[in-house]
């Protein structure tokens, strides 16, 4: 048995999935409610590990649970700083973690999947 947590419209995929033991949170891109992409890397990294704190919050879990997250950069320049404010988030035991720098589809920054226990 699965539940989404969270809807998009625009888009067929599911933001998060919780199953009996764990949530499964889509790679989170940094836009704000109304679909503007915010500047910077800091600023991104907070904002889509932000939406990842809400999801699985949402799905009864939460961020000191997560225990894998994949994080995608278009530019390894940006490393040190996503990993100063990813370390806030994450400041015990953080989660395995694997880092790619790629070409997103839209342009922005950085974005991050995760899979939390429930």
């Amino acid at each position: 048995m699965k539940e989404t947590i969270g809807t998009v419209t625009h888009i067929p995929l599911s933001p998060a999935i919780k199953t009996k033991t764990l949530v499964f949170v889509s790679g989170q891109v940094p836009t704000d409610d109304e679909g503007c992409i915010v500047e910077g890397i800091e600023a991104q990294t907070r904002l889509v590990l932000d939406k990842i704190k809400d999801l699985v919050e949402a799905a009864g879990s939460s961020l000191d649970k997560v225990v894998k997250t994949t994080v995608f950069l278009t530019n390894t320049e940006d490393f040190a700083a996503m990993n100063a404010v990813y370390a806030e988030y994450f400041p015990d035991s953080p989660p395995t973690r694997s880092t790619l720098r790629c070409e997103l589809m839209i342009d922005i920054k950085v974005e991050i999947e995760a899979i939390a226990l429930c």
